[in-house]
């Protein structure tokens, strides 16, 4: 499979800051890749080197095999890109924000109707923006980077502190648009929705790359199952007690707790992407 995005020693820095620090990594053309970490440990900035609208200090980026620096013009012709920070026309209707968009890219025979339908906007396209809740604000976000039908759309923290009903219909929209064909490359600290949505993530902490692989793989690797079950106590109160998973003693402790315990409740358990970040880096989502 084609590798949509390249980058190559990709290194930024703000003053004495450096913010991206000799990164590596391809994402295969169709794939979801999710970068993931903090606040701070380069997540937009490396979004902004890939989008051309930075230069690296060093290193290349290249999208759909052309150079980011020497080629943006085509290569912001071809990608869609929502920020965590919106940047709408308020004044504008939904509709009318699409509509210069499009513009802008040369869509021909657009339909604004059926975008917003897409993100659940029906029926307030011809509303102004200024009157839009945060949400409605972001899922317009959204839908404008689908203007042009991008081969690759970057999304910076799509559905940070949004209601669930909207972060639901980001989600399926990231999963519609992988279907359709597009490279989706996601930043977020939810490793959650990470989990749910990705092909691979990449854990990125303090300007490096700390891990990148499938999340199947990371737990893996780096996590551990369990099962944890509840049972009763000498006194009637209920206590926990665990099993770790594939070890040789494990038939016997699941046999065991069974015989020996009254069990309330039990559930198998696996390590969350956070708690193998937190492994991996020594720190939280938190910074």
């Amino acid at each position: 499979m084609e590798d949509a995005i390249i980058a190559d020693k990709l290194t930024y820095n703000y003053d004495k800051l450096v913010a991206v620090d000799h990164i590596d990594f391809k994402v295969k053309k169709g794939e979801i890749l999710s970068f993931l970490g903090p606040n701070g440990a380069g997540k937009t900035t490396t979004v902004k080197i890939l989008t051309g609208q930075l230069r690296p200090r060093e290193g290349k980026a290249f999208l759909l095999g052309m150079d980011v620096v020497h080629e943006t013009e085509k290569v912001q012709a071809r990608i869609g890109v929502c920020f965590e920070v919106t940047n709408l026309y308020e004044q504008m209707s939904g509709e009318e924000n699409l509509i210069l968009f499009a513009r802008l890219f040369g869509v021909h025979g657009f339909d604004a109707g059926s975008i917003l339908s897409r993100v659940g906007l029906d029926g307030r396209g011809k509303d102004r923006v200024e009157t839009y809740s945060k949400g409605m604000k972001q899922r317009l976000m959204v839908a404008r980077s689908l203007v042009n039908q991008p081969d690759i759309l970057f999304l910076d923290e799509p559905t940070e502190g949004l209601d669930p009903v909207s972060s639901e219909t980001i989600r399926n929209v990231i999963l519609e648009e992988r279907q359709r064909g597009a490279t989706v490359f996601l930043t977020t600290h939810d490793m959650v929705e990470a989990d749910k949505l990705s092909d691979r993530v990449a854990f990125i902490d303090r300007g490096k790359i700390a891990a990148l692989d499938t999340p199947r793989n990371l737990k893996q690797q780096y996590g551990k199952r369990a099962i944890k079950a509840e049972v009763v106590g000498e006194d009637g109160r209920l206590e926990t007690k665990e099993i770790i998973l594939d070890q040789p003693e494990t038939a016997d402790e699941v046999r065991d707790l069974f015989y020996q315990e009254q069990v309330a409740t039990i559930h198998s358990e696996e390590a969350t992407l956070e708690d193998i970040f937190i492994r991996i880096t020594g720190r939280g989502l938190a910074g």
